[in-house]
């Protein structure tokens, strides 16, 4: 039997979610980047000459040469002093909370799979930003929602025109789901407006707002904007009321490999998301818990301070070549932060065929916009990552690009 008749023989016993599983464009992408010569702009991988290998050398060796060494299970909460340094650092971000907010995760990405499981049922609508995260829609798509847009910088539709578009689906409104800062995959930023008026909108709702913290601290220019969850905790008076959820991660500053998010939020939902833990791997690694606390004491601020400025250079290299190299009709965000510059092409081109042309003529790859869009729309969008490229590559690069456009 060859292969597309084992496949297709299969098809009929896979539940109905299954339909809704597709590859992840970027990382389909990331299987062509090991042939020779290839410029990729397409992962928003952190760069490994950033990793704090000799603190992850000493962790591992401290954790190891420790009577409790990290190879025995652990409870599915989280490693309890990696909690309690999270909680810390939510409170250093305008959320007081104690380690019982804490849920630890296999990256943020788990999280965000977590949430659609708890709060999804076929039919429900999530709303979500067009373009939006790509691994956030994957996330959700195995709970069958249907999908909405949300416009917090440009005015939101009204409460009663999310109610009735769902309804008439057959289901509820049952999350809103933003990057708030430095976007995947726009580069863009939420202001404070727009976050006011996201939670105006969830309140009414009766919502929650999932809040995908994954760049937050990559900062390069201007002032912060409170986290949604520090605003939601200002108006409620506590986080044990707050409809935000706010996911991070160590990926971006720390390591990606050891794969440490958290989930912080009001205790009754995290008590929920435990027994999602317990029911899908028991818990996250221990060891790499109590090695990444130890990074996080040793090194967390040193390793933002390096990222930022290694970063900013990326991005003012990238936004300088283009500027350089684009032809007229062609325009990009200009992101303050965080890994990625969103390109918009003239109307009528088709980014997905230009990729393919692009590998094949340029040896240039990026990621094409659609994927990032929940209805199709987008095609002559692409993102650009300037996380791995140096300056000659780079410039090098947005050339092959601009001529082939």
């Amino acid at each position: 039997m060859t292969e597309a008749a084992q496949a297709a023989a299969w098809e009929p016993r896979y539940a109905r979610r299954a339909k809704r599983m597709a590859a992840s464009e970027i990382r389909e992408l990331l299987k062509v980047l090991d042939q020779p010569g290839v410029l990729s702009f397409a992962g928003g991988i952190p760069d490994p000459a950033l990793f704090p290998v000799e603190d992850a050398k000493a962790a591992y060796a401290a954790v190891l040469g420790a009577p409790t060494n990290g190879l025995q299970y652990s409870v599915s909460e989280g490693y309890l002093p990696l909690r309690q340094w999270i909680a810390r650092h939510m409170g250093g971000l305008g959320v007081p909370c104690d380690a019982d907010n804490i849920i630890v995760t296999c990256g943020s990405q788990q999280g965000l799979e977590f949430l659609g499981r708890l709060l999804l049922s076929p039919g429900d609508t999530a709303l979500v930003m067009a373009p939006t995260y790509l691994g956030a829609l994957q996330a959700f798509s195995g709970c069958e929602p249907r999908y909405d847009e949300l416009r917090p910088e440009h005015g939101n539709r009204t409460p009663a025109s999310y109610v009735d578009a769902t309804r008439r689906a057959g289901g509820d409104v049952k999350l809103a789901y933003v990057v708030p800062d430095f976007a995947n995959p726009t580069g863009e930023t939420l202001s404070l407006a727009a976050r006011v008026r996201l939670l105006d909108l969830a309140a009414e709702l009766d919502i929650p707002v999932i809040e995908d913290a994954a760049y937050t601290m990559l900062r390069f220019e201007g002032e912060p904007v409170p986290p949604i969850l520090a605003l939601e905790v200002e108006r409620r008076g506590s986080i044990e009321n707050a409809r935000a959820v706010y996911c991070g991660t160590f990926s971006k500053v720390l390591s990606p490999g050891l794969r440490v998010g958290w989930i912080a939020g009001p205790k009754a939902l995290i008590r929920r998301l435990v027994l999602i833990k317990q029911a899908s791997d028991l818990n996250s690694a221990t060891i790499n818990q109590m090695v990444m606390h130890h990074m996080a004491e040793a090194a967390f601020d040193a390793q933002v301070a390096r990222a930022r400025a290694h970063y900013r250079r990326r991005r003012d290299w990238l936004l300088a070549a283009l500027e350089r190299h684009m032809p007229a009709g062609v325009s990009w965000t200009r992101p303050h932060g965080g890994l990625f510059v969103w390109v918009t092409l003239p109307a009528g081109t088709d980014a997905a065929v230009l990729l393919q042309r692009s590998l094949k003529e340029a040896c240039v790859a990026f990621v094409p916009g659609g994927a990032f869009f929940h209805d199709g729309r987008g095609r002559n969008t692409l993102r650009l990552s300037f996380s791995l490229a140096g300056e000659a590559e780079i410039d090098r690069g947005m050339a092959r690009l601009a001529r082939l456009i």
